[in-house]
């Protein structure tokens, strides 16, 4: 099972925006945040709140990554010559779980780190059971034969919900999908704004 802290409608209400653009999400009748406070919390945040929340927004999207590995994902775009938010951006997008997710094999960002996890998921002919896992750029990822009729894929190629965006080239009927290129923040198709310059002055702070 992927490991989560909170349902990801819980992040979305406690956001108060529905971050994948889902039509469940409850952000879209109930704009509160959860609890029997949450709807007193409309306050005008200050900087480090923005700060804080741009980032809480941002590692919610890419499944809720754990602090630790979200601050080695910064600190490396950090390092790298080049704009640190772009950089981030494109560090995220590289994550296996999330090229999975993008080329539609699977619902939503939780059930692409849990299909990763479960070993069915190929990179270049090799079995990748790390979510995490860096794609390069000419990346071949397919879906193993023996999952490409589970339900969950079937399922998620056939939403109309999301396309896939044009730094991945799917193919739904071979069920591969190849990284063609690093993406920029402009390239990826969020649901909601997100600033990666904000989350870039936190932890520069």
């Amino acid at each position: 099972m992927s490991k989560r802290e909170s349902a990801k409608y819980k992040i979305d209400r406690r956001l108060g925006e529905n971050i994948w653009g889902r039509p469940k999400s409850p952000v879209n009748k109930r704009e509160y945040g959860p609890g029997q406070h949450g709807q007193r919390r409309k306050g005008k945040l200050s900087d480090f709140g923005l700060q804080l929340r741009a980032k809480q927004k941002l590692k919610g999207h890419y499944g809720d990554v754990s602090e630790k590995q979200f601050r080695k994902v910064y600190e490396e775009a950090n390092r790298r010559k080049g704009d640190t938010s772009e950089n981030l951006i494109g560090l995220l997008e590289s994550r296996l779980d999330a090229v999975v997710y993008r080329a539609k094999f699977v619902p939503t960002i939780f059930a692409a780190r849990q299909f990763v996890n479960h070993g069915h998921v190929n990179v270049n002919g090799k079995r990748t059971n790390i979510g995490s896992y860096r794609c390069k750029p000419g990346d071949l990822i397919e879906v193993r034969e023996k999952s490409k009729q589970l339900v969950i894929v079937l399922e998620s190629v056939g939403l109309a919900e999301r396309d896939v965006p044009d730094y991945i080239e799917a193919d739904h009927n071979k069920m591969t999908a190849t990284f063609a290129r690093v993406p920029g923040l402009s390239d990826v198709p969020f649901a909601v704004q997100m600033e990666p310059n904000l989350v870039v002055e936190f932890y520069s702070r």
